[in-house]
């Protein structure tokens, strides 16, 4: 019987380890799923604003966090997710200990995904807050007029020549969203007869506000 008891509290004590490893979590903005952690990886997937995701771990000293969504697991940035502590809605990265998130090292990493980070990053990414995103792209619709559909603010001639002309890529620490901030060494390029310029930056081409340099549409 005491055998028995033993076995049952192990399994027990096994299966809660388990459940704690994974973290739900939701998108706070249209979110990129790579397939490493880092913005040279591949795009896989794209994580709608709002879409749930479980994350199974993170870089203990960085940003990206190897999540599950729709069936699917890739590498996402922490700074546009956000879960839940003491029923408060809390940004994921730099509080991995309070959501009792999974670490790693990201050289314990296998598969080639240790080696590969930023790189020979140009510099990194101006993060917004949370919910910039929404309120970015609402102003960027505002600005550019006419738009391909309610949320583009953008007219499709724009997002054919950026597609049509490309540029030299750079790669930058963080990762594409609408709101985020593009430094000031980072060639922009001119969009003709049209407010907005343009880069491509972290394998995406992207729409800027020349004004703020934030970035207001991304070409998918």
């Amino acid at each position: 019987m005491m055998k028995r008891t033993l076995i049952a509290s192990v399994s027990a004590i096994t299966l809660a380890g388990a459940a704690s490893a994974q973290v739900a979590a939701n998108a706070t903005t249209d979110l990129n799923l790579r397939t490493g952690p880092g913005p040279s990886f591949e795009i896989a997937g794209v994580i709608p604003a709002d879409g749930a995701v479980e994350i199974e771990r993170c870089i203990a000293e960085g940003a990206w966090c190897e999540v599950s969504f729709d069936g699917q697991t890739g590498w996402a940035y922490s700074q546009y997710l956000t879960a839940t502590v003491d029923s408060e809605p809390t940004v994921v990265y730099e509080n991995y200990a309070p959501l009792e998130v999974t670490t790693v090292e990201r050289n314990s990493l296998g598969g080639g995904l240790a080696g590969a980070a930023v790189g020979a990053a140009a510099g990194a990414l101006i993060a917004g807050p949370v919910g910039a995103a929404a309120g970015t792209a609402a102003a960027a619709g505002g600005l550019l007029g006419g738009a391909i559909g309610a949320d583009a603010g953008i007219e499709e001639t724009t997002v054919t020549y950026i597609q049509d002309n490309p540029v030299e890529p750079v790669y930058l620490d963080g990762e594409v969203v609408v709101g985020a901030g593009v430094p000031q060494g980072v060639a922009v390029y001119e969009v003709p007869e049209a407010p907005v310029q343009y880069a491509y930056i972290n394998g995406r081409p992207v729409a800027i506000d020349p004004e703020t340099r934030q970035i207001v549409y991304i070409v998918r």
